[in-house]
């Protein structure tokens, strides 16, 4: 069985997991739904700020000049990854319910993820700085972008309805937040670097927001909306939708003319949909309606893009090695 501690399993995925499971179990009920729902608000908060104080504008902005790759790459983000959204919404509707395909869309709409981004990119021997700056790039932007595409796009589902106190909740603990960490980087920025240690917070935000959602989904019977056939069909659609992302971004770079380290670059950073952000922020953009259902696509895909990106990358390493190594015997 030692194939299976080759399998990139994250440990954050198994807390989350963990957490919808023990919600399944044991929800919250009685006056603890009440306190749950207060430490989540103010959990959600705390989290933005912190992300705000962690990015760099000003890295972001210096960073621009390779504006072909950045513009390539968030246009996978936010423009070809909705319209796919909508496009297998409209494929699924006799086959998913309508819970699950909210959950569909809304993964398609997140930010991409940062460390796991850049991390393979690096391991690839792709252009590290470029998925530097292009995943910092999707999160700034991605706190502005992904509330606005959910009331675009999603406002005839009945999932999200843009009032003014669902307005006033995304300001109060998404955009202030983030834009407060923002300007405090002068003094927080440098603490925060050196205390990698509160990324534990950051993880136990996000496990209390699941938990959360699915004490909530079980108050209101969410398991008896779906069946085992349907999370078959999600698994399946979530991993196309994957591997779809994963030939259109390496495809598209190299026929634009990009670089291989480029090409890396853009397919990692384009293909990756963040938990991270993606799950708070449901928290805040969905408030009232059942979200567990919602969650569950972000949770597969998330999972699916960590292995498929951990074996690309290995295999262009090895690529990149062999080449290396194949021009250093030819010099000498």
């Amino acid at each position: 069985m030692s194939w299976l501690s080759r399998i990139p399993i994250d440990r954050f995925l198994l807390a989350i997991v963990s957490a919808a499971v023990l919600a399944s179990l044991l929800p919250a009920t009685g006056v603890w739904v009440e306190i749950l729902d207060w430490a989540t608000t103010a959990a959600i908060a705390i989290l933005f700020f912190l992300y705000g104080a962690r990015l760099s504008p000003g890295e972001t902005l210096a960073g621009l000049k390779h504006w072909r790759l950045h513009l390539t790459i968030l246009s996978f983000t936010y423009v070809l990854f909705p319209l796919v959204g909508l496009a297998v919404v409209a494929l699924t509707g006799s086959v998913l319910s309508p819970g699950l395909q909210a959950g569909l869309l809304y993964l398609t709409l997140v930010p991409s993820t940062v460390q796991s981004s850049i991390a393979f990119t690096s391991i690839a021997k792709g252009n590290v700085a470029g998925a530097v700056v292009s995943a910092s790039a999707s999160n700034i932007l991605g706190v502005f972008l992904t509330p606005l595409l959910c009331w675009l796009l999603m406002s005839n589902t009945g999932r999200v309805a843009f009032t003014t106190s669902t307005i006033v909740e995304i300001v109060l603990q998404i955009f202030l937040p983030f834009v407060l960490g923002q300007l405090s980087r002068r003094w927080t920025a440098g603490y925060i670097a050196a205390h990698p240690q509160l990324k534990l917070f950051d993880r136990g935000s996000i496990v209390l927001v699941v938990y959360s959602a699915f004490s909530a989904g079980m108050r209101e019977n969410m398991w008896s909306q779906t069946t085992w056939q349907s999370l078959l069909v999600l698994l399946g659609v979530s991993l196309v939708i994957l591997a779809l992302m994963l030939g259109l971004t390496w495809w598209t770079a190299r026929r634009l003319g990009f670089s291989r380290a480029d090409a890396i670059a853009i397919q990692f950073c384009g293909t990756k949909k963040s938990l991270a952000s993606g799950l708070p922020m449901a928290g805040v953009l969905f408030v009232g309606q059942p979200l567990g259902l919602l969650m569950l696509p972000l949770v597969l895909f998330h999972q699916a893009q960590l292995m498929a990106c951990s074996a690309l990358a290995g295999r262009y390493a090895r690529v990149e090695a062999g080449r290396t190594g194949g021009a250093e015997s030819g010099a000498n």
